[in-house]
Order: structure tokens, then C-alpha cells, then sequence
């Protein structure tokens, strides 16, 4: 049976969502809801680093992988994660592929990268990880995210890099940086997902998207997305809150 890397390196289908509330406890309902992944984000989320562990066990209890949207691609922030447990990294705003090689450095221990090497923390199972640095290296998920006009422009160059396994599109930032704020159904923003989905199946790679609309995940894996996120874990429970609070209402009461 493939393991899940394998099914994301291979554009096998699969469906997420982010977790943004820094809380084990909720990390743990969206894990028994179904989710192929989870994404824990330290960018825009309410958490921080000091309450990933218990994301990460919340997500291991149930067998659903943890990965980690860092809040910058400095060196010091990704190994940590990666210490920490996380099963790869996800890039935010790297808007050039000279950005992307120096990012994806830091998932590797050297040569390939420099990550440092420490063997006694929780990823290496406190010193009992049989696995060569070199192993460990090849089970690393790198996600750069595409979410600018410049980096759309290097689209091909990005995908086409060793350790870029999802070319991932945040539809707000690259909609806004195209000149159309939102308008995730406008020809530009339609035609920058093409030229993404594009240069990920060119370079053999997987595309990815967030959409905040459960019933939006099918079109996107039909059009060669195939890691989607849906919504956020504070995203549902408003969603399933306020219909509860106003049946009669919609979503927007």
C-alpha cells in the first residue's frame, strides 16, 4: 500500500484542511472526520509553535499526517518544526525560484541541505530512528506555495526543482497580487490555475489549492489539483455554528 507521500508525489488524490485554532482538541475532531492531512498553520493561525506537538500527536492518534505552513522560510523555523515531528513543510510567499532552492535546503541534513542534525528529539524518536539522514531526507514533503505574480512568472522553474513536491496556490494572495482581488472565477485568475496544474504535471509534481467551499473539491481535482485543503478547522465550526444558530438564514445571518 502506498504511503502517503508516495500517493502526493504520485497527484493521487487527496483532501486536507488547515488547522488555524492551536488546539490538540480540535486537530483530533478534523482527524476523525476523514481528512486525508492535516496542515497546521503558523502563518496566519492562532497557535504557535508551542502547541504543534499536540496537533501532531492529535493527528498520529488516528493515522492522519501533520504538515506545517512555517510563518517565514528562515532556517531556524523549519528544522524546528521538522524536529518537532512535522512531515513536511509548506513554503508561504516565496516569489522567485532562487527563494525555492534556498527554502528547500533547509527540509535536508547536509550535504544535500542544512538542516541541522540532531538525533534526540521527538522526529527521531528521541535517539531510536534507525533511518539514515539520507532516509530521512527522502520522507521530507516540501509545498511552495504559488500566491504572486512573480512567482507564477517562474511558475516551470519552480516545479521543475529537486524537493518541490506541491506547487500549491493560495487563491486570496495570487488573486490580489493579479489585480482581481477574489474573483476566484474571472478568465486571469482560471487561466493562472491552468498554467500551475501545468508546470506541476510537466515537472511530474502534484498541484494543490485551498478552497473554502467542500463542494468546490471535486472541480479542482478534476482539473488537476489533487492535494486540496478545504476550509480551516475555524472555517467549519463558524460554517456549522451559525447554521445551527439561524437554520433558516444561510451562512451569513
Amino acid at each position: 500500500m502506498a504511503t502517503f507521500i508516495e500517493r502526493v508525489r504520485d497527484a493521487q488524490p487527496t483532501r486536507g484542511t488547515f488547522l488555524n485554532l492551536g488546539s490538540p482538541l480540535v486537530a483530533e475532531v478534523c482527524a476523525l472526520s476523514g481528512f486525508d492531512w492535516l496542515l497546521v498553520d503558523l502563518e496566519h493561525g492562532a497557535g504557535g509553535e508551542e502547541a504543534l506537538v499536540g496537533q501532531i500527536l492529535a493527528g498520529a492518534a488516528h493515522g492522519v499526517p501533520v504538515v506545517v505552513r512555517v510563518e517565514s522560510a528562515e532556517r531556524i523555523r523549519v528544522g524546528h518544526v521538522l524536529d518537532l515531528g512535522a512531515l513536511g513543510v509548506m513554503f508561504p510567499r516565496l516569489d522567485h525560484a532562487a527563494e525555492v532552492v534556498e527554502a528547500i535546503r533547509h527540509l535536508w541534513y547536509p550535504p544535500r541541505g542544512d538542516r541541522g542534525v540532531a538525533g534526540y528529539n521527538r522526529a527521531r524518536r528521541f535517539g531510536a530512528d534507525p533511518r539514515s539522514n539520507d532516509e530521512v531526507n527522502d520522507e521530507v514533503l516540501g509545498i511552495v506555495q504559488i500566491e504572486s505574480a512573480s512567482a507564477l512568472a517562474e511558475v516551470d522553474a519552480i516545479a521543475a526543482l529537486e524537493g518541490v513536491d506541491v506547487l500549491f496556490v493560495g487563491p486570496s494572495d495570487l488573486s490580489t497580487s493579479l489585480g482581481i482581488p477574489g474573483e476566484l472565477q474571472s478568465p486571469t485568475f482560471l487561466a493562472a490555475l491552468e498554467r500551475v496544474a501545468t508546470a506541476a504535471t510537466r515537472a511530474g509534481k502534484a498541484a494543490g489549492i485551498l478552497t473554502g467551499d467542500p463542494a468546490g473539491a471535486p472541480w479542482y481535482h478534476e482539473h488537476g489539483f489533487s492535494f486540496v485543503a478545504v476550509a480551516s478547522d475555524s472555517a467549519l465550526l463558524r460554517s456549522a455554528a451559525v447554521r445551527a444558530a439561524h437554520p433558516d438564514q444561510g451562512e451569513n445571518p
